[in-house]
């Protein structure tokens, strides 16, 4: 079956297909700049990306277990290179730009706060009266505004197609398409300077991005549950996917060791995504009937999908993961906790703004309630879990072991 997908879509031509960003025809960026003469605009980006202070934090910030709980679970950043590397095999297999998917997939993760969605929420509460707080939007807000490495402006100072892919890979933000969701004001108030077209889908160079993430985190927080002791490995069984693969490799593999049995449920797991996905967006841009990136943000759906099936799958591990790992009382204890270093710094910013370091505090005495707590939840965002954890010592003379 693979064989078969692989030969129909021309794996490793080397030549784009139409419908994939063309990177010679940009939109360009917010501040032009003079054309590189080794690098196209997309190669540019994922460069700067890497190279960005951003990108290092992530080492640093939680995805499901704090980093203290081992030195083997997944971080945003081994989250956001496992991402990085679905997401180009889409790109190969499908013919798009390599570079501004991989671009994206490294991106895409920028906002999170210390201590992951605990963090987000965490801010989301104490932001509300405000606009609230909302992860992708404030990567938006990091690439635009918040990195400090260029003597000719703000921000990474990325290309559209980069900035559209960011803030639109999981769908429109405005239109039908996008529902009753509200659109965090830092988008629309840089959408208004630069438009990225929030009411249309994003390049298949995103959604490649985005349904990367699913299969990702999907897998690894599988692993990662089972490395945890919160799962075990027949509790698989429970699962259509998971399970499937269970019983294949021990029919295949009998007496195979723990370890080796868990890695190869893993990689399949990964690769039966892969290849549904690769499979059914074929079938889905012959339907769409798409010749060119423009057709693809008009086509009104997003066409980098599961099939039916495996869609199916995907929101069976879902819930699995929501049940057993995310919602389980020994991770909802440290994650209540870490909400609470969150919240309590938060409090102490705004009561004391010039207890914030590093200069976020200067300038702050002539800002009104909503721009500082902006300003408070840029500064807290950027965090680190153990840079948080260290100034919640530093102010209350005490940390929680978040272990």
């Amino acid at each position: 079956m693979a064989d078969e997908i692989m030969a129909g879509i021309g794996l490793g031509s080397g030549e784009h297909a139409p419908f994939a960003v063309n990177a010679a025809a940009s939109r360009g960026r917010l501040v032009p700049e003079p054309a590189s003469r080794t690098r196209t605009p997309f190669q540019r980006d994922r460069d700067r990306i890497v190279h960005s202070t951003a990108f290092r934090r992530l080492k640093h910030k939680t995805q499901v277990f704090v980093a203290y709980e081992g030195d083997h679970f997944r971080t945003r950043l081994t989250h956001t290179i496992e991402v990085s590397q679905i997401a180009r095999a889409f790109a190969r297999a499908l013919r798009l730009d390599e570079d501004l998917t991989e671009a994206i997939a490294l991106v895409h993760d920028f906002g999170h706060t210390p201590f992951g969605h605990a963090g987000e929420r965490a801010l989301d509460r104490r932001m509300r009266a405000f606009g609230g707080f909302d992860h992708n939007a404030q990567a938006l807000r990091i690439v635009t505004a918040l990195e400090r490495r260029y003597a000719d402006f703000d921000g990474l100072n990325l290309s559209w197609e980069t900035l559209e892919g960011l803030v639109k890979h999981n769908g429109p933000l405005l239109g039908p398409a996008a529902g009753n969701a509200t659109v965090p004001r830092p988008i629309l108030d840089f959408d208004a300077v630069f438009p990225l077209d929030l009411a249309l889908h994003a390049s298949l160079e995103a959604q490649a991005a985005a349904i990367a993430d699913d299969i990702a985190y999907d897998t690894h927080d599988l692993d990662d549950g089972l490395r945890a002791g919160l799962l075990v490995v027949d509790d698989l069984e429970e699962l259509d996917l998971a399970g499937s693969i269970l019983r294949e490799v021990r029919a295949a593999y009998p007496g195979l060791d723990q370890g080796r049995l868990i890695n190869e449920i893993m990689r399949r797991h990964i690769t039966r995504m892969v290849e549904d996905v690769i499979a059914t967006t074929m079938r889905n841009l012959a339907d769409a009937d798409v010749a060119s990136a423009e057709d693809v943000r008009q086509a009104g759906r997003t066409l980098v999908t599961f099939s039916r099936g495996m869609r199916d799958c995907e929101q069976q591990t879902k819930r699995f993961l929501f049940g057993r790992v995310y919602r389980n009382p020994a991770v909802s204890r440290v994650m209540a906790e870490a909400e609470a270093v969150v919240e309590a710094l938060f409090d102490r910013y705004v009561a004391e703004p010039r207890s914030m370091p590093d200069g976020w505090g200067e300038g702050t005495d002539g800002l009104d309630d909503a721009r500082l707590a902006r300003r408070v939840a840029d500064y807290l965002s950027g965090m680190t879990d153990s840079y948080a954890l260290g100034e919640h010592r530093r102010l209350f003379g005490r940390a929680p072991d978040l272990r």
